[in-house]
């Protein structure tokens, strides 16, 4: 394919008959899938699927993640016509990719949200498939990495975030993005022993065993020692990648709902994101985009590079 295919390529969301290869349509028309992958529910001959998860219960701050998937999504159509610099392979032509959707749940009924979230990913592993989840706010990553659980076992974690999302909360059916990863320990879905968060810079008073490598830490140390630690910690594991858009400083992703100064930049996230390529990863998500609070979209743009990052990392243990 070429460039001078956008003259025929359209709506390749839903018109393409193929899982796998770039697309050349043009970026600002067409149907906005991730990537331009075709939106299916069938998940046969799919090795990863993408799904959008619309859900923003309460944050700290200021609302809007439920937007994030379709944000993201619109983003990534910058993106699919080249395989991402640097990687050496390219990722949409070795992993057949699907978009699956958005995950369906009723807003009314908050208390079924959880189950729903687990039985939705649970399904797409089941399916023999890898999930990557675009959120959505932070609480989803719990219900998605008990899914993963049921399968590999209790995981590894990787958390790029301002916030250690560990704060004491025994209450197992409050669903609160501040305490998703402290129930995530306590129910021993999370080997806090081989996991590491990357980027925190508020308070925790008790990390239950979790390394963590701070903001300023990260700019001392540079890239290349904070993927050797996390490599080190995490081993053969299998690996979940779960990144909150503000582990990055406001500068770079403004539109999310809890900005915290003194964050990762762009180039930061992204060197470590492909430095870490080799680990076992399973699965993993971008969570928080919140596109009101950003009329740039340039944070919806950080979504759809980490996303894509995901991919390629998730591919590259398994690419041909």
């Amino acid at each position: 394919m070429a460039l001078e295919d956008a003259k025929t390529q359209v709506d390749q969301a839903f018109t393409r008959a193929d899982l796998r290869g770039l697309t050349h349509e043009n970026t600002f028309g067409g149907a906005t899938s991730f990537l331009r992958r075709r939106y299916t529910k069938d998940l046969g001959g799919v090795d990863l699927a993408v799904t959008g998860v619309p859900f923003d219960q309460a944050v700290t701050n200021r609302p809007g993640a439920r937007l994030g998937p379709r944000a993201i999504r619109e983003a990534s159509c910058l993106q699919p016509y080249d395989p991402p610099f640097g990687w050496g392979y390219d990722p949409l032509g070795q992993i057949a990719i699907a978009d699956y959707g958005d995950m369906a749940f009723d807003y009314a009924k908050v208390s079924e949200f959880p189950a729903a979230l687990r039985g939705h990913i649970g399904g797409i592993l089941s399916a023999g498939a890898g999930a990557i989840m675009l959120g959505g706010d932070h609480y989803c990553t719990l219900p998605a990495l008990q899914a993963h659980a049921e399968k590999y076992g209790p995981m590894s974690v990787i958390q790029f975030d301002a916030h250690s999302d560990l704060w004491a909360d025994d209450d197992m059916d409050r669903i609160d993005h501040g305490t998703m990863m402290y129930k995530a320990v306590k129910t021993g879905v999370v080997d806090p022993a081989r996991s590491v968060q990357i980027g925190i810079r508020t308070e925790c008073d008790d990390y239950l065993g979790m390394s963590y490598i701070d903001a300023r830490s990260v700019h001392e140390q540079g890239a290349a020692a904070v993927v050797a630690r996390a490599k080190e910690l995490v081993g053969d594991n299998p690996v979940y990648i779960s990144f909150d858009i503000d582990a990055l400083d406001p500068a770079f992703a403004p539109g999310t709902g809890t900005p915290v100064w003194g964050g990762l930049a762009s180039w930061q996230a992204a060197a470590i994101l492909r430095d870490l390529a080799g680990i076992n990863l399973v699965g993993g998500d971008i969570m928080e985009v919140s596109p009101p609070f950003d009329t740039t979209g340039a944070t919806a743009v950080a979504g759809a590079h980490v996303a894509m990052e995901l991919i390629a990392l998730w591919g590259w243990t398994r690419r041909a």
